[in-house]
């Protein structure tokens, strides 16, 4: 390890190595295994990218149908997860979600085997029981059925499925694939980094992603477009946006979805759920939230110098693919998975314990003894 700032946060510090993703913050650069994402996200399903992060390749078509065959019949949730779920329906979704994928080890019969092909087909399981999980969750507190997979549908597709009860259209199908390469992986984020930090003690694949679903659960990490949303429902139109930002300005309040701790110019995954936004809300009839982000983009941009990070656009986007706002950061994890157990299966590969050291602060040593009385 190596560092190049001491900065608060370990901002700055370089804390291991990876062949997984670059991110170039000035550039505005970030890449998966090499791969521009904005190449990925006009060519690449999101099943090639689950591919590629733990490959290293994209998938030949072969491979592809066996990832895509071994993801479907993983969906499946044991049934005491199922119980769980259903025992905790007004449970807040990412504590649900954090202990429900945690508790999949309990019923895994190869939790405890740590060879890679055992990792490897538990990643799999992590990929597809984590969708699971959220789209059964939100069947059930809604008082529905849950929804079984259709063979036929793709990973994006069948999520949206299995949560609303209706097959999506083709512009909704790829909208949240795209949605999902997004979000795949952002190098050492808070949550990957606490789920490498667990990787490293040699905890199972399990405990790992757990740890990361921890830390997503934060407010500085998950669930900026759940604000980005209901600000924008709250007010209503375009006129009332501006006029709300105008006020948050006064009063010194951050204004959700916009900068972000690396990127100094646009978070290149901005740019395409802006587009997405737009398309998508013409096609479903909610343009108008689309309106209404990009008259707030306008008068943070000229206001403030921020730009939109990925959270800003993607809330108008989920919401206009039917998905309730608590779901919203659940989905990161669902994308994120992939991210997570990719960095995982690295950093099994080449382990070496994560042990930094802190700058102290205090009196260093040598203190007196000072007896009860005398305190």
């Amino acid at each position: 390890m190596s560092t190049t700032s001491t900065g608060a946060g370990l901002e700055g510090v370089v804390a291991g190595e990876s062949e997984i993703c670059y991110i170039d913050g000035y550039a505005g650069v970030l890449s998966y295994r090499g791969y521009n994402i904005h190449t990925l996200a006009q060519n690449a399903t999101f099943e090639e990218v689950i591919w590629l992060l733990w490959k290293g390749v994209l998938p030949k078509q072969a491979e592809l149908d066996q990832l895509k065959a071994d993801l479907y019949a993983a969906y499946p949730l044991p049934a005491q997860v199922l119980e769980f779920l259903k025992a905790n329906l007004e449970g807040s979704p990412m504590d649900v979600l954090r202990t429900a994928v945690s508790m999949l080890s309990l019923y895994d019969p190869i939790a405890k085997d740590m060879s890679p092909e055992a990792n490897q087909k538990k990643a799999i399981k992590l990929m597809s029981q984590t969708s699971s999980i959220v789209t059964s969750f939100g069947r059930l507190r809604a008082g529905a059925a849950v929804v079984s997979p259709d063979p036929a549908l793709s990973y994006a597709a069948n999520f949206l499925y299995c949560l609303t009860g209706d097959k999506p259209d083709s512009v909704m199908e790829r909208t949240f694939d795209i949605a999902l390469t997004l979000h795949a992986d952002h190098e050492l984020n808070a949550s990957t980094f606490a789920a490498r930090v667990t990787a490293a003690t040699l905890s199972d694949i399990y405990s790992c992603v757990t740890s990361g679903i921890g830390a997503l659960r934060g407010p500085l990490h998950g669930g900026a477009n759940e604000e980005v949303i209901k600000m924008l429902l709250e007010v209503g139109t375009a006129d009332k946006a501006v006029e709300r930002v105008q006020e948050m300005f006064a009063k010194k309040i951050k204004i959700p979805g916009f900068g972000h701790r690396v990127y100094r110019t646009e978070d290149p995954r901005a740019t395409h759920l802006r587009v997405m936004s737009e398309k998508l809300g013409k096609s479903t009839g909610q343009e108008d939230l689309y309106l209404m982000s990009s008259r707030v983009e306008e008068m943070v941009k000229a206001e403030k110098k921020l730009n939109p990070n990925v959270d800003f656009y993607s809330a108008s986007t989920y919401y206009s693919l039917r998905i309730p706002i608590d779901l919203f950061t659940p989905i990161f994890a669902v994308s994120r998975m992939s991210g997570w157990t990719a960095h995982v299966l690295e950093q099994y590969k080449n382990n070496r314990l994560i042990r930094p050291r802190a700058e102290y602060k205090g009196n260093p040593d040598g203190m007196p003894w000072i007896p009860m009385a005398s305190r």
